[in-house]
């Protein structure tokens, strides 16, 4: 990351910190972690598993829908659910390696998945009430990742563009929620 007060620019021309490159030659083991990770890292790591707790969450509850929807649309229905629980799945992934690149551990701990969520998990048996609680899901997601982008901004910019991916898959997943709702009433 470029950052202002040690990058300087001479005659009109902006020049790395050569210290900071030199560093980032060391400690190696270290992965992606260089030594000027920035003092956002610890909070990133927080959010990022925050997110987690989220992806996994809404993981278990697509699933649930999955094997448990019944009705005449239910069929598609509860692909679809896979498909989505099989994305989300995807993100969990991709967020825990984030967490790693990091420096820090991913927290699968299940004690603490649904207190940690922003989502919650239901166990609704009718279809349109699944339907309806994963939309609230993916909206409360959707919100989550655009105020986590916000609050990033260019403090990492590899997190905050692997947010955005998400951001705009989750919205694509509310989207498809929103018409089922329309075609389920």
């Amino acid at each position: 990351m470029m950052n202002a007060t040690k990058a300087s620019a001479k005659k009109g021309t902006l020049q790395l910190d050569q210290k900071r490159l030199d560093a980032a030659k060391r400690s190696l083991d270290k992965g992606a972690v260089v030594p000027d990770s920035g003092p956002y890292r610890e909070d990133i790591i927080r959010l990022l598993n925050d997110s987690l707790a989220t992806e996994l969450v809404c993981i278990l509850r697509y699933k649930r829908h999955h094997y448990t929807a019944t009705g005449l649309e239910s069929p598609a229905i509860a692909e679809e659910f896979l498909v989505h629980a099989n994305e989300e799945q995807a993100h969990a992934d991709r967020i825990a390696a984030r967490i790693v690149q990091l420096g820090g551990e991913p927290d699968f701990n299940p004690d603490s998945l649904t207190k940690r969520s922003h989502a919650e998990y239901n166990e609704q048996l009718e279809l349109h009430e699944m339907i309806r609680s994963n939309l609230i899901a993916e909206r409360v997601a959707i919100e989550a990742y655009t105020q986590m982008i916000e609050l990033i901004g260019d403090k990492d910019h590899t997190t905050r563009r692997l947010i955005e991916q998400i951001l705009e898959q989750e919205q694509e997943h509310a989207d498809e929620l929103s018409d089922w709702m329309k075609k389920a009433s």
